[in-house]
């Protein structure tokens, strides 16, 4: 019976007003109080995990720890059995299995993972995995912010810009790392007696970081670093410029069509 009917346009009142409190998209505030919620459960679980870390604040309190750990996770399970219940207003079974192989869905079901590591005896480099697990639960926060995807817009209008520039710093560092490897390895072998091992100056260099653990003692080598530290601001700033038109653009497009959705309305 409920399937001839669901399939006729049905829709039970119920199932769609909860899809509106779970999905930002769908209301005109963005957040609902079952969103609030859920964004401090995963800000709690986070704070739980990394709290956890720390063997002078667990020790003793062991079952405190993982009592909070199956507390999140009994609401995360719900919370993910309520939206594939509620995704079916997308179109059915259909929109179901398109939801549970999108990002947002694994992210949820690797949000459950730790409870059951949590409920079982498992080797020490598992448990420190799923630790790992646990604090990329802030991963969840993306589905209730806007922002992300104006930030997604944003980047994919540049994606071609931004490449180009990615390919620019890798070809810039294996030249440079090929220099210093043909100039500096003889006099350091250890530090760049072989292109991989110069990579890793090449890399400090071009991003500016420098932590001074490797470079170079011949004057040959001392000017091929000089233009690769000089490369390197500029291939630094190029992706930040880029970024910064894109985001300004991003912005003049969404205040034009904020000001045509006003136009219409009135």
């Amino acid at each position: 019976m409920a399937g001839p009917r669901e399939s006729s346009g049905f829709r039970p009142p119920w199932r769609r007003r909860v899809r509106d409190q779970l999905e930002p998209a769908r209301r005109a505030d963005g957040v609902s109080w079952v969103n609030r919620f859920l964004i401090a459960v995963i800000l709690a679980s986070v704070a739980v995990a990394l709290l956890e870390t720390e063997a002078t604040v667990t020790q003793g309190r062991e079952h405190l720890f993982r009592l909070a750990e199956l507390a999140f996770a009994a609401i995360f399970i719900v919370e993910y059995a309520v939206r594939f219940w509620t995704v079916a207003e997308e179109g059915g079974w259909r929109a179901r299995l398109r939801w549970m192989i999108s990002p947002a869905a694994i992210i949820d079901l690797l949000a459950i993972i730790p409870a059951i590591f949590t409920a079982v005896a498992a080797p020490s480099y598992i448990l420190r995995l799923v630790r790992l697990l646990r604090i990329l639960r802030v991963a969840k926060l993306g589905r209730f912010s806007r922002a992300w995807n104006f930030v997604g817009r944003a980047i994919a209008s540049r994606r071609y810009e931004l490449l180009l520039t990615f390919y620019g710093a890798v070809f810039v560092m294996i030249v440079s790392a090929t220099l210093l490897y043909i100039v500096e390895g003889p006099v350091q072998p250890e530090k760049f007696g072989s292109i991989p091992r110069a990579l890793w100056w090449s890399v400090v260099t071009l991003t500016t970081i420098g932590y001074g653990d490797v470079y170079p003692e011949t004057a040959l080598g001392r000017v091929f670093a000089a233009f690769t530290a000089v490369l390197g601001i500029g291939l630094i700033a190029a992706p930040t410029g880029i970024l910064a038109a894109a985001f300004s653009d991003a912005l003049q497009q969404q205040r034009e069509d904020r000001a045509g959705a006003g136009e219409d309305d009135s």
